[in-house]
């Protein structure tokens, strides 16, 4: 059974007041990449989940909900 991951990262981005394409930047992807990880449709790696929960100042735990 795979498990499922969900994530805050669009509230996050909203309250430290960036847009999509300023995260982006901050951790070296696209901007496709920020739409995707925020709608659900692509899992960040280990990496990319450690530099988003940098930008924000909080845990990988806090930014990502991993069930099942």
């Amino acid at each position: 059974m795979k498990n499922s991951t969900d994530n805050r990262i669009r509230e996050y981005r909203k309250k430290a007041g960036y847009t999509q394409q300023q995260l982006a930047e901050k951790v070296g992807v696209t901007r496709l990449t920020i739409i995707s990880l925020e709608k659900k449709r692509y899992e960040a790696s280990v990496g990319l989940a450690i530099k988003i929960s940098r930008v924000f100042a909080c845990t990988v735990e806090e930014l990502f909900i991993v069930e099942g």
